[in-house]
């Protein structure tokens, strides 16, 4: 074999692009390199320094539901406690709805940890850092906190 991949970019479907752009510009602070429309489905690509990271599809008719095969949850890695702080009062205005209270570790005695929450949808997101979150509380004990149990 001898190749190896990377992510290329997440495609997100949403029910109303209106409202999830907004939410997804702001949260993790991307910007919107292209939009277009095929009758009554619209799209947004979303990026990061020209890096396309995020596609929204309005194209569904129900929010996200876990029982489904398909995404479990997403990952967004901060640069720091400092930025993940900054990102909660963003979450906060935005009216996300957290899992958890504030920064958990990833599990007991865990240095990473993050923020869990849920985007206008019901999808799972979160946003980490791999260190400094030794002294967080861990809410699922032994288990991963990302496991959105």
């Amino acid at each position: 074999m001898g190749t190896s991949f990377s992510t290329g970019h997440i495609g997100l479907n949403v029910t109303d692009l209106d409202r999830s752009l907004p939410f997804y510009t702001r949260a993790f602070g991307l910007q919107v390199v292209d939009e277009g429309r095929d009758g009554d489905r619209r799209w947004a690509f979303l990026g990061h320094d020209g890096d396309l990271v995020l596609t929204l599809w309005q194209q569904s008719d129900s929010g996200f539901s876990p029982t489904t095969a398909g995404l479990h949850h997403l990952s967004f890695r901060a640069g720091s406690l400092d930025d993940l702080a900054r990102a909660e009062v963003v979450l906060r205005e935005l009216g996300a709805e957290f899992v958890h209270q504030g920064v958990v570790a990833h599990g007991e005695g865990a240095a990473s940890g993050g923020l869990f929450f849920t985007d206008p949808d019901g999808v799972r997101l979160e946003i980490f850092v791999p260190s400094g979150a030794e002294t967080a509380p861990a809410p699922a004990g032994t288990a991963p906190t990302c496991g959105f149990f």
